[in-house]
């Protein structure tokens, strides 16, 4: 079963060996419409934007206001309502997929690790690409070359164990990073 989760932050475990660990809230996500594949359209609370196509779904599942966000998940099944957080328990091991933050138009150095040139000494290349291809064979630039553009944003799915999880507060502690900034929301699923 998929969740919808907000990245909270980072933190580390108090011990002799500290770890690093990822705090995750689980938004309250209500079933609207199982479907036979074992997904299911659900609704989730984020911010406060509202259209006319949102008013008639909201009437449509009979939700509340603050439940302005629609997406398909995984649910195995389960029955319209809540979503149970039974899975949820410590030492299980989660899929997390989230996006990776943004950074823009970024150059070669940043984005490929590309040494650059000489700082001083009369050099003239710095933090440029430098040659791309030769002249007359073959006559273009090869398919695949590294250069500027953007960097970042990308969707990263990694596997993650879980520490603890509070059911009163929902919150997960997930063992290591997690990609993405701080108030990204992504998705979660237990493995095992």
């Amino acid at each position: 079963m998929e969740y919808v989760v907000e990245k909270i932050g980072m933190s580390r475990t108090l011990g002799i060996k500290a770890k690093a660990v990822t705090l995750l809230k689980i938004r309250e996500t209500k079933i609207l419409a199982p479907r036979e594949d074992g997904k299911a359209l659900v609704s989730y609370a984020n911010g406060k934007k509202s259209n006319k196509t949102l008013v008639g779904n909201q009437k449509k599942y009979s939700l509340s206001k603050e439940f302005n966000r629609f997406a398909t998940i995984e649910t195995d099944g389960a029955q319209a309502g809540d979503q149970s957080l039974e899975e949820l328990k410590e030492g299980a091991i989660l899929k997390a997929s989230f996006n990776t933050k943004g950074r823009g138009f970024s150059g070669l150095i940043k984005r490929w690790n590309f040494q650059g040139g000489p700082a001083a000494h009369g050099s003239r290349f710095h933090r440029t690409s430098g040659s791309i291809g030769n002249r007359d064979e073959p006559g273009r630039v090869h398919k695949g070359r590294k250069m500027a553009g953007r960097y970042g944003n990308e969707k990263v799915t990694l596997k993650s164990e879980v520490l603890s999880f509070d059911p009163d507060s929902k919150i997960l502690v997930v063992k290591g990073s997690i990609p993405g900034p701080n108030g990204a929301l992504g998705r979660i699923k237990a493995v095992k």
